[in-house]
C-alpha cells in the first residue's frame, strides 16, 4: 500500500554521506524524495557549475528519486535594507537553481528579530521581501517556502507575514517543532497557516531540565508527532512529509544508519494507523 504521505528525508540528517550514498539509502527505506540542505557535507551552493547539477539530477534519476525542496540559509529580518537586498539577491538564485535541478520548491527562514527592532516591522521587512522575489519565482516555476523558525516560529507571525504575500508561488513550511515548543498548539498553528503550508518538518524531541530540548528519535519524545500527521490526514495536507534529523548542527545525535530507517518506519506505522478516508 502506498503511504499516506510521501516520504522525505533532509541532508541535513547525513552531514557525512554523499548525495549518492543518501539517495540510495533514502531508496532503500522507501523514503521518496530528498529535501537538499546539505550537498557535500555543506549548505547548499547556488552557484553549482553545470556538470555538477547534471550529475545532481542524474543520481536522483538513477535511485528513482526526486529532490522536494532546496533548504537555504536566506534571511530578510535585518534592519539594514542593503542586507534583504543580498538575501533577496540570493533567494532568487537558488529559484534559478531549483528550476533547473527541477525542485519545486525552496525553503527560507524570516530570520530572528533583531535588537531594537520590533515584530510588527520584521514582520514587514519579511513579508515584503517575499513579496519582491514573487517574480522571480513565477518566471522559474518554483514555489517559496517561509519556515517556522527563529523569530518566526510560530503560525502567528509566519501567517502575518503571508498575508503580505497573497500569492499561490508564496507559501509555509511548518516545522512542528519549532511551534509546539514556542508554546502554540498545533490546531492553532493549522487553524493559522494551513491553508498556505506546501511542506511539513517532523521531528521529536524531550525538553531538558534548563527548559532547552533534547532531540530523540521518532515517538520517544514529548512532541506530538503522531498527533500531527492525525491531523494532517484530518485537514486534507496533500504534500509530504519530512523527517528532519539534524545531524549536522547536533553530532552528538544518532547516526544517519540508525535514524533514517527509524523514522521511516514509524512514520510508516502511523499513516497505516489512519483511517481510510479522512474525516
Amino acid at each position: 500500500m502506498a503511504d499516506r504521505f510521501p516520504l522525505v528525508f533532509s541532508t541535513l540528517g547525513c552531514p557525512d554521506w554523499t548525495l549518492e550514498h543518501a539517495a540510495e539509502q533514502a531508496a532503500r527505506h522507501g523514503y521518496q524524495a530528498l529535501e537538499v540542505r546539505l550537498l557535500d557535507g555543506e549548505t547548499i551552493r547556488d552557484d553549482l557549475p553545470a556538470a555538477r547539477r547534471q550529475e545532481i539530477k542524474a543520481i536522483m534519476a538513477r535511485h528513482g528519486l526526486h529532490i522536494i525542496a532546496l533548504g537555504l540559509s536566506t534571511r530578510f529580518s535585518a534592519a539594514g535594507p542593503a542586507e534583504r537586498e543580498a538575501n533577496l539577491a540570493q533567494l532568487c538564485s537558488y529559484l534559478a537553481l531549483a528550476n533547473d535541478l527541477e525542485v519545486p520548491m525552496v525553503r527560507t527562514f524570516g530570520g530572528d528579530i533583531q535588537p531594537g527592532c520590533t515584530v510588527d516591522e520584521t514582520v514587514v521587512w519579511v513579508g515584503d521581501s517575499l513579496a519582491r522575489a514573487v517574480p522571480e519565482a513565477e518566471r522559474q516555476g518554483v514555489d517559496i517556502v517561509l519556515e517556522t523558525h527563529d523569530g518566526f516560529c510560530r503560525g502567528a507571525e509566519v501567517a502575518r507575514a503571508l498575508a503580505r504575500v497573497p500569492h499561490p508561488r508564496v507559501g509555509a513550511v511548518w516545522d512542528m517543532h519549532h511551534s509546539v515548543r514556542m508554546g502554540e498548539p498545533i490546531e492553532e498553528t493549522w487553524r493559522l497557516i494551513g491553508p498556505r503550508v506546501k511542506h511539513v518538518h517532523i521531528k521529536d524531541a524531550r525538553r531538558r531540565p534548563d527548559g532547552s530540548w533534547q532531540l530523540v528519535l521518532l515517538g520517544q519524545g514529548e512532541m506530538p508527532c503522531r498527533q500531527v500527521v492525525e491531523l494532517l490526514r484530518r485537514e486534507g495536507y496533500a504534500g509530504a512529509i519530512a523527517a528532519e534529523w539534524e545531524k549536522k548542527w547536533h553530532p552528538e545525535i544518532e547516526e544517519p544508519e540508525i535514524a533514517l530507517p527509524q523514522h521511516a518506519e514509524v512514520l510508516r506505522g502511523w499513516f497505516q494507523a489512519l483511517p481510510a478516508t479522512s474525516i
